[in-house]
This record gives structure tokens, sequence and C-alpha cells, in this order.
């Protein structure tokens, strides 16, 4: 295990205002990392900002933005570069979901989900990983899920984007493999955030007990130290990860729809 030193470096970390996005911009902080928060809400990120710096003795910068706006990711990096900032870790939070029968799925907010969740994430690591190649050192972090490991009958969507992620990702760590940068997909199962509020329905989680930020957070730090290309929280989460392993692609979505099946259908 090759610990990875966060004192004095800079973390951008999207989705930063709650949840998991917010517990790791604490962390990174705690661990000496100054700070860059990007998320829509200004208010909570400025908050946030004066709590960190005051709790920790860091730099924390609040830049509020809506990634799932063409341009967004552009105009955050321009943002950072204006403040003369250089980014050593990328941690891509940000993310939404979708649940229901896609046919009554709202396309509008479908759309948000794919620009936020995939076009966003692959935007600001193309701004920020080739410097990270140059200087031989930085972390990118891309959250999924669970989910990117089986089709996600009426998350279908979200399910989809959250393989593209695990699978960029993927091929992201073994390109930069002894590059000196680390590049980890961080799978976390149903966890506690307001994540299932934004979603309207607690279904998704398909009955999981949900984790916290904090275990999924201290996952990923285990994961960069590893070296891991992939980590999932939790030894049930990791065994339900397997499952695609083992079964036929059509059984395994045959038996995610059953289980997460909307209660009103």
């Amino acid at each position: 295990m090759n610990t990875y030193s966060y004192q004095g470096k800079l973390a951008v970390v999207t989705g930063a205002s709650s949840g998991i996005g917010e517990v790791y911009a604490g962390a990174l902080a705690a661990r000496g990392c100054h700070v860059v928060l990007a998320a829509r809400s200004a208010k909570k990120l400025q908050a946030l900002a004066g709590e960190i710096q005051r709790k920790h003795g860091v730099q924390a910068y609040a830049l509020p933005c809506d990634l799932s706006k063409a341009g967004a990711p552009r105009q955050l990096a321009e943002s950072i570069a204006a403040l003369g900032l250089t980014v050593d870790i990328l941690i891509n939070n940000a993310g939404i979901g979708t649940h229901g029968r896609f046919e009554e799925i709202d396309p509008e907010r479908e759309q948000a989900e794919i620009m936020l969740n995939t076009a966003a994430l692959v935007d600001l690591t193309h701004h920020f990983l080739p410097g990270m190649l140059e200087r031989k050192e930085g972390v990118v972090v891309n959250v999924a899920s669970m989910a990117a490991f089986a089709p996600c009958a009426y998350s279908a969507v979200y399910g989809a984007t959250k393989a593209f992620v695990l699978s960029f990702s993927e091929a992201l760590w073994a390109e930069t493999r002894g590059r000196g940068v680390r590049v980890l997909t961080l799978c976390p199962g149903a966890t506690d955030t307001g994540f299932f509020d934004a979603v309207g329905s607690r279904d998704m989680a398909a009955g999981s007990a949900l984790s916290t930020p904090e275990k999924v957070v201290q996952a990923g730090f285990r994961g960069i130290d590893k070296g891991s290309s992939y980590i999932v929280g939790g030894r049930n989460n990791y065994l339900a990860a397997q499952m695609g392993r083992f079964l036929p692609r059509h059984r395994a979505a045959m038996l995610m729809e059953r289980i997460s099946r909307p209660k009103e259908h």
C-alpha cells in the first residue's frame, strides 16, 4: 500500500454542497488539503467553505455552477485558473438520478442526468488530468455506483451513466498506471444522503440498508492508497457487484427489474 499525501495539495470536489461531496471536502481538508467546492447552491457552498477554513485552517473556495449545463465544466476550469490555482486532485462526485418507468420520466431531466453524470465528468477530467500527468502526480476519483454493475430497470439512464463512468475510469486507470496519477472509480451502494429525496423515491435502494457518506469516503481513500482501479464499500455490496459475472445478462436484468420495481405498479 502506497499512502498518498494530501498535505498542501488542492482538490476540486463537485457536488460538494451535501452528501458524499460535503463529507469528501471535509475529509480532504482534515488531511491538510485545500479545496475548491463546486455545486449549484451558492449559499450552501459559501457556508461550507467558511466552516472548512475555520475548522481545518486550509483555503476553501466556493465556486457555484450547474455542471449539467453545456460549457459549465469549461467555465469552472477557467474560474479555477483565474484564481491561480493548480489542481492536484479531482473528485468527480456530482450526479443525479431518476427512477420510474422509462416512458414516464421527464426527458429533459434525463438529458440533464446524462450531461452531469457523464459529459461533465469527462470534460473536467480533460481539463485537469493532463496537468497531473505532466507533473507526474495527482488523483482522480470518479464516483460511480453499484448501479454500474448490472442493467438497472426503472433507473435505466442512471445505471447506464454509472456503467459509463466505471468503464471510462478503469480505462484511464490502465492508461495512467506508472505515470504518477492514481485514477479510482468509487462505487457506493445505497447511501444515506439527499439523493433519494431528489429522485422522489427510495425504490432505487431495492431494500438495501443505507451506508453513510463517511464510510463511502473512507473507502475512497483506501482505494487510492491501494492503487485500485475501483472500490466497492462494504462486503455485501462487493459480493452483489460480482453478480453480473456469474449470471447471464438477461437474468441479471430480470432480477434487477424484480427488486427495483416501483411499488405503485
